[in-house]
């Protein structure tokens, strides 16, 4: 297992942690108790990656170095989930805000 691993982990637990979380507005008909289990019952394979992520990233990783890896993923699999699967429109000001927490995990990365 390389540097690589825990980043590709992350990216699936992300992909199931988002439908877990947004999936359901959707579906806003539904009611709210369904809705909680289901996002129960989704949210336990995100852990089924998200620990093994971080258990293994943290070989090469600090635990500010993996937040920030989980937080520009999350952005990113939100990003495009909310324009496939919500039909919302993606804004120049959400790419800004992006940039800049792009900027931020410039930072959290350099060795100073």
């Amino acid at each position: 297992m390389g540097k690589l691993t825990p980043v590709i982990l992350l990216t699936i637990s992300n992909i199931f942690m988002t439908f877990a979380w947004y999936g359901h507005l959707r579906h806003k008909q539904s009611a709210l108790w369904l809705v909680v289990l289901v996002s129960w019952g989704i949210a336990f394979f995100e852990y089924c990656f998200q620990v093994p992520a971080n258990r293994i990233g943290s070989y090469y990783y600090s635990a500010a170095q993996l937040k920030t890896i989980q937080e520009i993923i999350t952005l990113a699999v939100f990003s495009i989930f909310s324009v496939l699967y919500l039909k919302e429109q993606f804004r120049w000001n959400y790419l800004v805000g992006f940039l800049f927490i792009i900027l931020a995990a410039f930072f959290i990365f350099k060795k100073w």
